[in-house]
């Protein structure tokens, strides 16, 4: 059977990275849209990555969407599914929400909001002409649920409000174009992760698990069976859903 092709943008960050290595090493073509060529480089020397092939560049703007989608076909001859795990941000990001700027709000409400509608159009675009395909967004928790703002206190870390505005736009989005697209056989569904792994203070995580069931915050590569999932025929006829996987933190 000819291998499947996954189209991962962000594909070497956090989320992005475990996902492009796990679908690598089931067999299927990766096509790995970022901006980190330096990261790209290291991982090529460690690895066998006759599977996998790199585009450099901005994965949130019209002109390179469409040059990352030929690039694939270029490769691969074929892009059968895509996952968007983007996470563009300001270097202010993090102010609380007191001191946020109108530019920085803007700038990242239309970045990450914006360019998944914008990845979004290209993709379907490109699906329209090969009869079908899937895409699935990453939304969040805080895209269901307001944040847990005690888990936070006396630490340099939020939860910006315009992260909780994206999220739950993306879920949005995500039922919108599956009910736009679906009959034409084209499945869109996004997943709600809740906290991530990343060197996080520990009490950060001590206070995070205490409001989930066992694991606590996940790691990157707990999200590859459900992604793998959604990607399989065995996902045919959920559409348009947004699947919370986050150990019960929402409940």
């Amino acid at each position: 059977m000819k291998k499947k092709t996954i189209a991962i943008a962000g594909g070497l960050g956090r989320i992005g990275l475990a996902l492009t290595l796990k679908f690598a090493q089931n067999n299927f073509n990766v096509l790995v849209g970022d901006n980190n060529i330096k990261k790209y480089k290291l991982l090529k020397k460690k690895l066998d990555l006759n599977n996998i092939k790199f585009y450099k560049g901005n994965l949130l703007l019209d002109k390179e969407i469409k040059k990352f989608i030929n690039y694939g076909i270029k490769n691969f001859k074929k892009i059968d599914h895509t996952i968007c795990c983007c996470y563009p941000k300001t270097k202010d990001w993090n102010d609380k929400f007191e001191n946020i700027k109108q530019n920085s709000l803007n700038k990242n409400i239309s970045d990450h909001l914006g360019g998944s509608i914008i990845y979004s159009q290209k993709f379907i675009k490109y699906f329209l002409t090969q009869g079908g395909g899937k895409l699935i967004h990453i939304s969040s928790i805080q895209g269901v649920s307001a944040p847990k703002f005690e888990h936070y206190e006396g630490l340099k870390m939020s939860s910006p409000i315009a992260y909780s505005a994206v999220k739950s736009a993306i879920i949005a989005i995500t039922r919108y174009l599956a009910k736009l697209y679906g009959k034409k056989n084209i499945q869109i569904n996004c997943i709600s992760p809740g906290g991530i792994k990343e060197n996080q203070p520990k009490i950060f995580a001590k206070r995070y698990r205490r409001s989930c069931l066992s694991k606590g915050l996940l790691e990157s590569h707990d999200l590859f069976p459900l992604v793998s999932f959604l990607f399989s025929e065995d996902s045919r006829y959920i559409n348009g859903q947004n699947i919370i996987i986050d150990d019960g933190w929402s409940l």
